[in-house]
């Protein structure tokens, strides 16, 4: 699916309004389960597995060569 219109500029004070509550939730958050990258990677081993069957199901980029990176 494409579209030939483009998107507006994204205003966060007017499309992604934050409370004063939003941002203490947050604080509060960040303070109790403090995430660094080991805690983070561990957070994604946690994770189950993604079913191959449904990883070959999604719809992809396709193409004759596979992506090779030049550099």
């Amino acid at each position: 699916m494409s579209s030939a219109d483009r998107s507006g500029m994204l205003d966060l004070k007017r499309d992604l309004p934050t409370t004063a509550e939003d941002v203490a939730a947050l604080r509060r958050a960040r303070a109790v389960h403090p995430l660094d990258l080991n805690a983070y990677l561990r957070f994604l081993a946690s994770l189950p597995p993604y079913p191959a069957p449904d990883l070959r199901a999604k719809r992809g980029p396709r193409g004759d060569r596979p992506f090779n990176l030049v550099g």
